[in-house]
């Protein structure tokens, strides 16, 4: 999935108020540009990285760009762009690309069921199997040797989306939570006990009931994101 535009490397100064991103160019210009993360982003950017963003000068655009990538280590970059994760994961499962949910013709974003409040970022339908509840987290907070944990801060919705998860199941449907890995350190996958432990709990709770959990490595580069594989989960 190529970035459109083109991205631009640009140097990270500072990120505040959430969502605001300080950067300079190759050139010394210095820009405010939008960060679309709400996590804590542990891990993932200090002043003097280097960074990956999108730049549009758009009329009644507030901001003149969005951070896209960040070099968390030499060689290994970070995609913190969170919405991204529902958009190569959508394309990987239309192209049949995720093996385990690749069986089902039809595919629907953003659906809500009649019984819960929440809604859910995929609904799969139409094979010979009961339909598919799609949840896809974004994880990008790495832990070192490899191991890659969420949340990266405590997530009531998080939480929320387990426990919704199991009625699905206990209704009769299928359900799975795919943890979208686009750090291109991380090839394991776990819940942060130590930042969330409600949270770990529950996914194992919900795995115990019939969720499926799996984790699939989407790798970031500066020209796009690029479906690797299934990464291992450790519950």
């Amino acid at each position: 999935m190529p970035f459109a535009p083109a991205l631009q490397e640009a140097v990270l100064l500072r990120r505040y108020k959430r969502f605001l991103t300080d950067i300079r160019l190759p050139d010394g210009q210095e820009l405010t540009v939008h960060c679309p993360n709400t996590g804590s982003m542990r891990n993932c950017g200090q002043p003097g990285d280097r960074v990956w963003v999108s730049l549009e000068h758009k009329p009644g655009r507030k901001l003149p760009g969005t951070w896209e990538l960040v070099e968390v280590a030499p060689a290994q970059l970070a995609c913190i762009h969170s919405a991204r994760a529902n958009r190569v994961i959508g394309a990987a499962l239309a192209e049949g690309l995720i093996a385990p949910l690749a069986d089902y013709p039809q595919q629907r974003a953003e659906v809500k069921l009649p019984e819960l409040a929440s809604r859910f970022d995929f609904l799969l339908s139409g094979a010979d199997q009961p339909d598919c509840v799609v949840e896809v987290k974004s994880v990008t907070l790495a832990l070192g040797d490899g191991v890659g944990a969420f949340p990266d801060a405590v997530s009531q919705r998080g939480q929320k989306h387990l426990r919704e998860l199991i009625e699905v199941v206990r209704a009769g449907r299928r359900a799975c939570l795919l943890f979208c890995v686009m750090h291109s350190g991380i090839s394991q996958v776990r819940p942060a006990d130590e930042i969330d432990p409600e949270y770990g709990r529950l996914l194992r709770e919900a795995a115990q009931a019939g969720v499926e959990v799996l984790a699939w490595s989407v790798w970031p580069e500066p020209d796009g994101l690029r479906v690797r594989g299934a990464l291992p989960v450790s519950l």
